[in-house]
């Protein structure tokens, strides 16, 4: 049996799933009635909306099945979200990635596969629409296109989910998907008794660009602080644009001296990113820094009031050094 391989973009993957906040959640009516009519559609047993987790796939929506998630390591979802196309296997048993598959020679006993990714706009894919049967069997490619079609149907879903938590311009996640996975961040950190930072980050100069410039320039300056948001901060780094030009990074575990590195490095590269609206570089953003202790927590909202109110005082010093 082959084990499926890990995806280069796992950690992304992973927290883009988990900050859905939909793994373990009830059943919803709205991918109910998807799977039944795939079910019913493709004349099978067995239908699925598998989201795959570290170690496990968990089933948002399952028909045939009376479980709620099989271990990651014998998935076949596993594979299929390592593809852009449906993955698909006529008959598991003449597979030798899967001919002695505890799920092909035990329950549920699966010989044919068809599992479509289900990729979200970022272009992370979190799981699978699947189809099984008991028996062998092959797709046309009409069919091919159809379970393609119920995929996008219920990508459209999470678009609409994802909506609640994430900023649709810069796609990294917004004030409520920030402060939702950042209190999970936090309470970690009691736990384990490591010590965060929270940077409260404003543009400076964000206003005169939309004002002089439009707000296309400004649009595009916001996309291009969120990229490199993405370059410098950590794998396990939590960032998030708050509102306008008004951005958060949660670090976990970093001292003073290494965020402020960091910090210094974006800064340094954002003043220098070409300004081909302006011909000239005015890009700059100020910022203020709070501290975490796992040993004498404070709340939340505290940490950003003091992240917020040390980045005002920097960027009215700032304008006094002018």
């Amino acid at each position: 049996m082959d084990k499926p391989a890990v995806p280069l973009n796992e950690q992304a993957r992973l927290d883009e799933l988990r900050s859905l906040e939909i793994l373990d959640t009830q059943r919803e009516p709205v991918f109910d009635r998807i799977t039944r009519l795939a079910q019913q559609f493709f004349s099978v047993p067995i239908c699925i909306i598998s989201l795959v987790d570290e170690q496990r796939q968990w089933f948002k929506s399952c028909v045939g099945l009376n479980v709620t998630e099989t271990a990651r390591d014998i998935s076949f979802c596993g594979h299929a979200i390592l593809q852009d196309e449906p993955f698909v296997i006529n008959d598991a048993l003449k597979d030798k990635r899967f001919a002695d598959n505890p799920l092909v020679v035990g329950e549920p006993h699966i010989r044919f596969y068809a599992g479509c990714p289900i990729i979200l706009k970022s272009g992370n894919c979190i799981g699978t629409l699947c189809i099984i049967d008991y028996k062998p069997r092959t797709l046309s490619n009409k069919n091919l296109q159809a379970l393609k079609d119920f995929a996008a149907i219920i990508e459209r879903e999470f678009a609409i989910l994802q909506l609640a938590t994430m900023d649709e311009l810069t796609l990294l996640p917004n004030r409520r998907g920030f402060t939702s996975t950042a209190e999970h961040y936090l309470d970690l950190c009691i736990r384990q008794q490591l010590n965060a930072k929270l940077v409260f980050i404003d543009l400076d100069n964000f206003k005169y660009i939309n004002d002089n410039f439009g707000h296309a320039a400004g649009d595009r300056v916001l996309k291009e602080f969120a990229s490199l948001l993405k370059e410098y901060c950590r794998k396990a780094d939590l960032y998030a644009r708050l509102s306008g030009d008004e951005f958060v990074i949660l670090f976990t575990d970093l001292n003073t001296s290494e965020c402020e590195t960091i910090m210094q490095r974006l800064l340094q590269s954002f003043c220098n990113l070409p300004s081909s609206f302006t011909g000239q570089s005015i890009l700059s953003f100020s910022y203020g820094i709070a501290d975490f202790s796992g040993q004498q927590p404070c709340s939340l909202a505290k940490l950003l009031a003091v992240a917020d109110s040390r980045m005002y005082n920097a960027k009215v010093q700032k304008k006094a050094q002018l």
